[in-house]
């Protein structure tokens, strides 16, 4: 079965920006072990803005959708790098149904 892994980026956490692109390495790092075992569907950002000055505009949270169990996925992600550096507040994982692409 597949899980969302849902951050929201909140507004209540002063200086998030900062402390998610130091937590940025570890997670790029997490994305690519869990790609190389297979475990990775996609992984993104939802952007302020739809261009390519996103990244300046900042964003307001990211989505990763993994193959795991529940209660694994959940594990992970309360454990991810931005809960630890406290870039993000909470997390929320819920169930994903892959439809399309077909693979």
């Amino acid at each position: 079965m597949s899980d969302a892994i849902i951050d929201p980026d909140p507004d209540v956490i002063k200086n998030s920006l900062a402390k998610k692109m130091g937590a940025r390495t570890e997670y790029m790092h997490r994305l690519q072990t869990l790609q190389d075992a297979d475990r990775l569907l996609l992984a993104g950002h939802y952007p302020n803005i739809n261009n390519e000055n996103a990244k300046r505009a900042g964003g307001n949270g990211r989505l990763t959708t993994t193959e795991f169990d529940s209660v694994a996925t959940q594990i992970l992600a309360e454990a991810g790098p931005g809960i630890a550096a406290g870039a993000y507040a909470k997390v929320t994982v819920k169930p994903f149904k892959h439809v399309f692409p077909r693979v």
